[in-house]
Order: structure tokens, then C-alpha cells, then sequence
């Protein structure tokens, strides 16, 4: 589970990380635009560098309650972690992909309040919060697969900053109109992604469950080792990654594919045209003023 283990931290690291620099990149251009006098960008970065320490201090308080978790309890706060996780994560990408359309109309609506009463406070707490956000999502999603597959600290440290130095390839080849990717084609990429660890957590959290007899265990319905096992390097990515199993169960194929049918009909429903509307009659309006 090494190997996956290592995917998932680079996965949510680097989305999470293009993430945060999208909304302090668009609060700085506007800046740069509009703040001629350069106060605004000392709240920015003041703003950016305090989400920093709220979400390390989230991070160290949430580790030091899970080493101080009895271990005959482990296996309940690993499958906790892991479904909480999902539905985080499923979360995350239905409001990027309903809000994310609006992000920079309601990002510089709030700036042009900032300017017009001469505070910049407002800034410095948009900065700090989303930065906060971001690394509070971060920990919570690596927290998730983490306590179902603990590995050596190493391993997600070593994705972190692999993910990290992706993220800022990553905005930088975006941010200069690089062909070869989009913001489109980015978010989609990294929703996929994002959606089938989920997956793979849910059913990490129902095995966990189904071990400690809190969930039915059953017999499998197949194998499928002599294909791709589940235990090998390649196939332990695969399942880290996906949620694949060589020995499924009725109850794991049930919630999976339950799993994949609510979020095809949520996401559906997460772009109503009536909110794409309002964003582009904004955007319209706010270029007109300019």
C-alpha cells in the first residue's frame, strides 16, 4: 500500500494545493490592478502566511488525538476517518464544480468593497481563511487514508512535497496559457481522481467496519487475482487508488456502485444554469463599471 499510500498525497496535495494558489493568485492580480499604493498585497500575504499556522494547528491537534485513541479502538476512528473523508472529498469537488464558476466574481466583488472603504482587513481575512480551508481539507483527506493504511512518515511527507511542487508547476503552466492543459481539463482530471479515492476510502472504511463486526462480512463473489491481484505493487495502487478488489463482496460492489450512482446524479445537479447565468451577468456588469 506504499505505493498508493504515496499517489493519494500527491493527488490531494497537488489539487488542493492548485486550489489555494488559484484564489490568492486572483486576489493578487486583482490587487496589482487596483491597489497602486501596495497596502493590500500585506494583507494578502499576512492574511496567506495565518491560514498557514491555523491549518498546521489543526493538523498537530488532530494527530495528537489520534495517537492518544486506545488501540482497541483503532479500527472504529480509521474507518471514521476514512468515510469522513469520502464524503469530504465528494463534497469538495460537487462545490468546486458548482461555485467554481463564481469563485473569481465573488472573489473581486469582495475586494472592490475592500477598496472602496479603505479596509484591508476584509483581505486578510479572505486570505487566511482559504488558505486555511485548503490545508484543513489536505489533512483531513490524507487523515482519512492514512488511518485505514498507516505507512512511515516518510512516505506522505515525501508526497506532500512532490504534490506541492506540482501544484506550482502546475498554476504556473496555467496561469501563462499553457496549451497543452486548461483550468477546464485540469479540474476535470483531478475530479476524476479525487472522486475514486473516495471510492477507495469508502470501501476502506466498510472493510474496516465489516472487521471489527459492525458490518456483515460475506464470501467473495469472484476472483480476480490471477488477473490483477490486490496485494502485488501494481495491483495495491490500483486499489489504493480506486477501490478495486480482487475478492469483492456483495456488500462492497453494493456500495460502490451505490456509491458511483449518487454522485453521477449529484454532480448532474451541481451546475444549475440559473447560477452559471448569475455568474456571467456579474462578470458582464463588473466589466462594464471597470
Amino acid at each position: 500500500m506504499i505505493g498508493s499510500q504515496f499517489g493519494n498525497v500527491v493527488i490531494v496535495v497537488w489539487r488542493e494545493g492548485v486550489e489555494a494558489l488559484l484564489v490568492v493568485g486572483i486576489l493578487n492580480a486583482w490587487l496589482r490592478n487596483n491597489d497602486i499604493a501596495g497596502r493590500g498585497r500585506r494583507y494578502l500575504w499576512a492574511g496567506a502566511v495565518t491560514g498557514l499556522l491555523i491549518a498546521a494547528g489543526f493538523g498537530t491537534t488532530i494527530a495528537l488525538f489520534s495517537s492518544s485513541i486506545p488501540s482497541g479502538s483503532r479500527q472504529i476512528y480509521a474507518a471514521i476517518a476514512a468515510l469522513l473523508a469520502a464524503g469530504l472529498i465528494v463534497h469538495m469537488v460537487l462545490w468546486m464544480r458548482g461555485q467554481g464558476r463564481m469563485l473569481r466574481v465573488e472573489l473581486e466583488s469582495a475586494l472592490r468593497e475592500e477598496t472602496v472603504t479603505e479596509s484591508w482587513w476584509g483581505m486578510f481575512t479572505l486570505a487566511a481563511l482559504a488558505i486555511a480551508r485548503e490545508g484543513a481539507e489536505t489533512i483531513l483527506f490524507l487523515l482519512g487514508t492514512l488511518a485505514v493504511h498507516p505507512v512511515e512518515p516518510a512516505i506522505p511527507l515525501l508526497g506532500a512535497v512532490a504534490g506541492l511542487a506540482l501544484a506550482v508547476a502546475t498554476y504556473a503552466a496555467l496561469q501563462y496559457g499553457s496549451v497543452v492543459i486548461t483550468w477546464r481539463a485540469f479540474f476535470r482530471v483531478t475530479e476524476v481522481a479525487m472522486l475514486l479515492m473516495a471510492a477507495a476510502l469508502l470501501i476502506s472504511g466498510v472493510d474496516a467496519l465489516s472487521r471489527v463486526g459492525m458490518l456483515p462480512e460475506a464470501g467473495p463473489l469472484w476472483d480476480s487475482s490471477a488477473l490483477l491481484p490486490d496485494t502485488g505493487a501494481v495491483g495495491a495502487l490500483v486499489a489504493g487508488l480506486t477501490g478495486y478488489r480482487a475478492h469483492p463482496t456483495v456488500l462492497q460492489l453494493g456500495v460502490y456502485f451505490s456509491y458511483w450512482l449518487v454522485v453521477l446524479l449529484l454532480l448532474r445537479k451541481a451546475v444549475p444554469r440559473e447560477a452559471v447565468s448569475l455568474a456571467t451577468s456579474r462578470a458582464e456588469t463588473q466589466r462594464s463599471d471597470a
